[in-house]
């Protein structure tokens, strides 16, 4: 399938489901979640802000709902381009969980990309949330 609204564009999975976020027209916000449960997303922000601060906002506000929230830097690069964010690991429900957040700066915008699923879901949806991330890049230009 393929998403392409609020200048946001991507291919996802046949089988996942889209909601479009309402953020009081701050920012244009999709996430696609999987039959499982795990999930990617990707917001567009107005250019001119931190893409650092912003995905150092995010990493606060998974510690402070996981309390045990183990996280270090990272950084993808996907089409010739520089993501850096967070991989963070956590408990919830008593099961251990992945999430990626990474943003990327545009002249047009920031984007902010972050996914998430539980970790025995995570080796088979991973692959899938690059494919997501790549076709959302190479959209862009």
């Amino acid at each position: 399938m393929h998403f392409d609204r609020f200048g946001l564009a991507f291919d996802y999975p046949d089988n996942w489901s889209v909601d479009i976020g309402d953020s009081g027209g701050r920012h244009a916000a999709v996430t696609v979640q999987s039959p499982e449960g795990a999930f990617w997303s990707v917001s567009g922000h107005a250019p001119g802000g931190d893409a650092a601060e912003l995905a150092r906002a995010v990493l606060g506000q998974m510690k402070e709902e996981y309390r045990e929230l183990d996280s270090e830097a990272a950084e993808d690069e996907v089409a010739g381009r520089r993501l850096p964010g967070f991989d963070m690991n956590f408990y919830c429900l008593d099961l251990t969980n992945t999430a990626h957040v990474r943003t990327l700066e545009t002249p047009g915008a920031i984007y902010l990309l972050f996914c998430q699923a539980e970790d025995r879901e995570w080796d088979r949806v991973a692959p899938v949330f690059a494919a997501m991330t790549a076709s959302f890049v190479a959209g862009l230009g």
